[in-house]
């Protein structure tokens, strides 16, 4: 076995020490970062990429806080991407995995088990009335492709309308949903799929208030009926703040009228949830209702499961029905396992108080990343809800030039200082701070700290 070497005194020194942290991590025995890196460039898929220029070893989770091979703790704000938002080896949904183990580690939908009815029922009592039947499939690109099957198949028409800079998933229906270039391939998947304006007021082409631009921008769904359908659509899907498009949404009108108009011409609506739902962003459960609007569907995956592969789509009943033309089935779908760790997740968040922490610490992080731009030139906007936030970074505050070197600057800088997080949106520029749920004043203090000194090492630089 290779030596595994002492990490490298860091170059920069916080103001605001890293809070503590009762958990000691196991000592660390397996092939070193060479020897991985080594096999990853051999064995695995060059499309698999890591995040930093010096890839960072992840070995042990706890909580909101990981470890990598030399025991060095970092403060994890990006929760696997958006997935752990309970924290790391929460202990009580780890406990439930453990028990559903030893029990019973897989059976199909073709029998019965109370796991997976108890979850469907479950999520029912946290949707609004008639949001009640539930389909589980394995990824949040699954659940996005299931939820427009089910619109085609019930409403008779085949056009779909999404927003530009979405990210729905990235199988070959999914890519024809999602509208990044940087994460299409030219496979020509996902059908009658038009692409309306975004309404985020911040690179908008629009001008007003934001409720203007968003009265614009809903009306560009209208524009886009009118000349690219043939006047009927199947659905309209959305997240209700974008999570790899750079942690934007428009003001409170949008959806509503959004709404309105899909429906005028007989299409039905779904919010993506899967970075959005489970208390992130603080004032509700869910994010559509942050914008008075309900849904015809919910998709969700990522932080359903804590970590686990779980995703499901909500529905009503009558448009459930519209599946049951011909046979489906999703093997994993629905797997014991992964419901466990479904039910604990939904427990952990009534019973830790997670959705409130998420809105007064995500006001914490919100109020303190405000204060930064004040005295940064290079944070060209601040936005976002509970703990889902995002910061765009400029070259130039009056063009908007996407800051994208700078972006990756700071990315290594807060990296070096012991917090993670990750990057988002079209140019790469977007800062995504989207802890765990479980984060404390303390952690947040740090972390606006790290971000401080992160900025002023770049800032420097140029």
């Amino acid at each position: 076995m290779t030596t595994i070497p002492a990490p490298a005194p860091s170059r920069m020194q916080t103001r605001v020490a890293m809070p503590l942290s009762n958990h000691k991590p196991k000592p660390y025995t397996g092939p070193s970062r060479e020897e991985l890196i080594a096999m990853r460039k051999q064995f695995t898929n060059p499309a698999v990429f890591t995040l930093y220029k010096d890839p960072l070893l992840i070995v042990e989770g706890h909580m909101q806080w990981l470890f990598d091979e030399t025991g060095r703790r970092y403060l994890d704000f990006l929760a696997g991407i958006v997935t752990v938002g309970c924290g790391h080896c929460h202990p009580k949904i780890t406990a439930r995995i453990h028990e559903q183990a030893d029990t019973l580690q897989h059976a199909t939908t073709i029998y019965l088990h109370p796991n997976l009815v108890l979850l469907a029922k479950k999520l029912a009592s946290k949707m609004p009335k008639g949001l009640d039947v539930t389909y589980f499939v394995n990824s949040g690109t699954e659940a996005n492709d299931l939820a427009i099957s089910m619109a085609r198949l019930k409403t008779g028409n085949s056009d779909v309308i999404a927003v530009r800079n979405a990210y729905h998933g990235n199988s070959p229906n999914a890519q024809g949903l999602t509208s990044l270039s940087t994460w299409k391939f030219p496979l020509g998947g996902g059908g009658a799929v038009h692409h309306a304006l975004n309404p985020d007021p911040y690179r908008s082409p629009f001008k007003g208030t934001p409720e203007e631009i968003s009265t614009q921008s809903a009306n560009d769904i209208r524009d886009l009926i009118r000349y690219s359908t043939p006047g009927k659509v199947a659905a309209f899907i959305m997240e209700p703040i974008q999570g790899a498009g750079g942690i934007t949404h428009g003001a409170k009108n949008y959806l509503k009228e959004a709404y309105a108009i899909v429906r005028e011409h007989g299409g039905l609506c779904i919010a993506d949830e899967v970075q959005t739902g489970f208390g992130r962003t603080g004032e509700h459960y869910w994010g559509f209702q942050n914008f008075d609007v309900v849904p015809d569907f919910v998709t969700m995956a990522k932080s359903l499961g804590n970590g686990a592969p779980i995703a499901a789509v909500t529905t009503r009943m009558e448009i459930a029905q519209s599946l049951t033309q011909r046979i489906h089935f999703n093997t994993f779908g629905g797997n014991p396992m992964s419901t466990a760790a479904a039910l604990g997740v939904l427990d952990v968040i009534d019973e830790d108080n997670l959705q409130a922490n998420s809105k007064a610490m995500g006001a914490r992080v919100k109020s303190g990343l405000e204060k930064l731009k004040a005295s940064h030139r290079l944070i060209g906007d601040v936005r976002g809800m509970g703990l889902m936030l995002g910061l765009e970074i400029v070259s130039d505050r009056g063009t908007k030039a996407p800051g994208k070197t700078e972006t990756a600057e700071v990315l290594e800088a807060t990296r070096e200082l012991g917090l993670l997080i990750g990057k988002g949106g079209l140019d790469g520029n977007i800062l995504r701070i989207q802890p765990p749920m479980c984060i404390t004043a303390e952690d947040v203090d740090f972390a606006l700290d790290v971000f401080d000194q992160a900025f002023s090492a770049v800032e420097k630089k140029g």
